[in-house]
């Protein structure tokens, strides 16, 4: 396991090596976790692969200046710069919010990936509030808005408990991250700096399909926030390329318990 980082305008992006393979596997976290997530694969992928775990802007190590927004292209330009002499083709591992940056990429450069392996991976739906407050002025100053003062949303999160109208999973998602003022910052910042990472599925299936790209989608059978039923209905007319696996779990997927099941559907 090593640590480094490389510079990128006045930020610096901080990523950690897993194993010693030619092989590379780009590997994208999830939401408020780190690189080090993806340590528990490298004593099943380590002599094979080299996991190669990019920290997002406002998590871990990753110093981000400037302006909130890190384009698909520019994180491109990392991984090649990473890569460095080593032009075989990439698996790209994303977990959660990774899983919507893998299938971004995928998007831009499919000549260069040879496998996906999205672990619940969100953008896998539209989400047309997500897609408004990140994208157009009027939605992120709504958003601003209300990171900063929350009471109105908090009010009709009230009322849909009260009515039952929202499962307790998704009540406790909700609460954690807009009770505290400081998880509300963080979930601005994080949000509007990656919302270029938004996935064309309809293009992305045509890509899998033309550039024959193996897909393995894996989900938490118990996991309340990203539904299996979302990959099933994206793998429908590309099962012989798409994947679909379910394990008796919840969302956190990214555990030593489940290392060995993932680590399985990797290329050999």
């Amino acid at each position: 396991m090593n640590s480094y980082f490389i510079g990128f305008g006045p930020s610096k992006i901080h990523y950690m090596r897993f194993g010693t393979g030619e092989r590379l596997v780009f590997c994208f976290h999830g939401y408020g976790e780190l690189a080090s997530s993806f340590a528990v694969f490298e004593p099943y992928l380590g002599n094979e692969f080299t996991l190669i775990a990019i920290e997002a802007p406002f998590h871990g190590k990753t110093d981000w200046q400037g302006e909130l927004l890190l384009k698909p292209s520019d994180l491109i330009t990392v991984m090649k710069e990473i890569a460095g002499d080593n032009h075989q083709a990439w698996i790209l591992f994303g977990y959660s919010m990774g899983g919507r940056m893998a299938m971004k990429i995928m998007e831009l450069i499919p000549e260069q990936i040879e496998q996906l392996i999205l672990v619940a991976p969100d953008g896998l739906h539209k989400n047309k509030w997500q897609w408004f407050t990140s994208n157009t002025y009027l939605g992120n100053q709504l958003f601003k808005y209300t990171m900063k003062n929350p009471s109105w949303i908090l009010g009709s999160l009230k009322v849909t408990e009260q009515l039952n109208l929202m499962n307790m999973s998704i009540q406790k998602f909700i609460h954690y991250y807009l009770d505290d003022a400081q998880q509300r910052a963080e979930l601005y910042k994080i949000w509007t700096t990656n919302r270029k990472f938004r996935p064309h599925l309809g293009r992305l299936k045509k890509l899998i399909a033309k550039h024959q790209v193996r897909m393995v989608l894996i989900f938490g059978k118990h996991d309340r926030i990203i539904l299996t039923k979302r990959g099933t209905r994206f793998s429908q007319n590309l099962e012989h390329l798409i994947t679909v696996k379910e394990i008796e779990a919840g969302h956190q997927l990214l555990q030593e318990k489940y290392a060995k099941t993932i680590a399985a559907f990797f290329v050999g």
